[in-house]
């Protein structure tokens, strides 16, 4: 195993709201894979399963505090063009979590893997507490920065990453530089406390630990946080117009809507979210932008694809190919799905609401027909004895 996969561990876990936050005035109306060397450390990752997509738990079942949520989120570089957020101290007890994780394929076993928990003394599935991630873009490149709060064996992992790696001195912090699998990227860490790191793929990682608050910049984010305070899980984007050509570039030719590419990138902020309700998973995106009539178009249009694709699923071509309980999955979620519009004054904003249940993960994994096994060929029939060709 490539050493320095502490970090490169930490840098791949994300496991997918307290949403009544009213000091924020916001209110809710309503892999696969074996454990190979290169995925292993990418087991929990960030697909709110991402995407494939997100998890979460109450902040009662937590031993973490507002405050020290607050502080990984206040180190945060102001200039990020995203930031996602996990707690795994509350996703752990979360019922959500269970079906998730009964529905999830199981990856087998892994030596190395098993080599590094002995090494380090860090099980990120037992061990990690918080994450809190910066996406930074510059050009067609994106750097990532990170405080994961958690319990370490510091003295192991240092021992582990100075196999491979190097070490420097940066205002008081010892900062390891260790190389990422066979590549010539490089990962540095160190240590801010016994109980939180600081992680970056960047070349200086110092510039991150003296990085000075834009109080405009700052400001922005901390409103965002703030909405989403006691959230275990969320992702806010600070957008320029990239989000609907994003999408309009990854979506199937026969799902592509310009219309909803042209409106996505009016949107200055996006925020994705979830929060569990018993067995089930209440995911809200939220779209933010100066423009009501942005806002009124996209409101309009989501709800016309909602009734589109409820009228396909009663289609009765779509009733003869699609497994009933899977239909009516998709049916339930589209029933309950809420696009609502909000005024919070400087912006504007379109929301949508969907729960995710534990009858949509099974359809999800019945989604897929299976292959119908061709019919065997038929074997021509024998000849009668003194059979003349040409001739029947």
């Amino acid at each position: 195993m490539a050493k320095g996969s502490i970090a490169a561990t930490i840098f791949r876990v994300s496991h997918p709201l307290q949403w009544d936050n009213l000091t924020s005035c916001e209110s809710f109306v309503n892999g696969a894979p074996s454990m190979k060397k290169e995925s292993w450390i990418g087991l929990a990752a960030v697909t709110f399963i991402l995407i494939s997509f997100a998890v979460l738990g109450y902040q009662r079942w937590s031993g973490s505090s507002p405050a020290t949520r607050g502080e990984s989120l206040a180190l945060m570089p102001p200039d990020a063009n995203a930031v996602l957020f996990a707690d795994f101290d509350e996703l752990r007890h979360a019922a959500f979590i269970a079906e998730l994780y009964a529905w999830a394929p199981k990856p087998q076993a892994d030596a190395e893997y098993a080599q590094f928990l002995n090494d380090t003394g860090f099980d990120y599935e037992r061990d990690l507490g918080r994450i809190a991630v910066a996406v930074e873009k510059h050009g067609a490149d994106s750097m990532l920065f990170a405080i994961a709060d958690g319990k370490f064996d510091r003295e192991k992992i240092s021992a582990y990453a100075s196999e491979s790696g190097t070490i420097t001195k940066n205002g008081g912090h010892e900062i390891y530089s260790v190389p990422v699998g066979g590549s010539t990227k490089r990962i540095s860490f160190t240590f801010l406390n016994k109980n939180r790191m600081a992680l970056t793929d960047a070349p200086d990682l110092g510039v991150f630990l003296t990085m000075k608050a834009k109080s405009n910049d700052e400001a922005e984010w901390r409103a965002r946080f703030e909405r989403l305070a006691g959230s275990p899980i969320f992702a806010v984007i600070r957008q320029g117009a990239t989000a609907g050509s994003t999408l309009a570039a990854q979506a199937p030719g026969g799902l592509s809507s310009p219309q909803l590419s042209a409106l996505l990138d009016q949107l200055q902020w996006i925020t994705l979210a979830g929060k569990p309700d018993n067995d089930r998973l209440r995911v809200v995106a939220d779209g933010e932008c100066n423009s009501e009539g942005t806002v009124r178009q996209l409101s309009d249009l989501l709800n016309g694809v909602i009734l589109l694709a409820q009228a396909g699923l009663n289609d009765p071509k779509a009733r003869q190919q699609l497994d009933p309980a899977a239909r009516e999955a998709y049916l339930e979620l589209l029933k309950n799905a809420d696009v609502s519009k909000l005024d919070r004054g400087d912006t504007k904003s379109v929301r949508v609401i969907l729960e995710i249940t534990p009858k949509l993960l099974e359809a999800a994994r019945t989604a897929s027909p299976a292959a119908t096994p061709e019919a065997a060929p038929t074997k021509p029939p024998n000849k009668v004895a003194g059979q003349k060709k040409g001739r029947t």
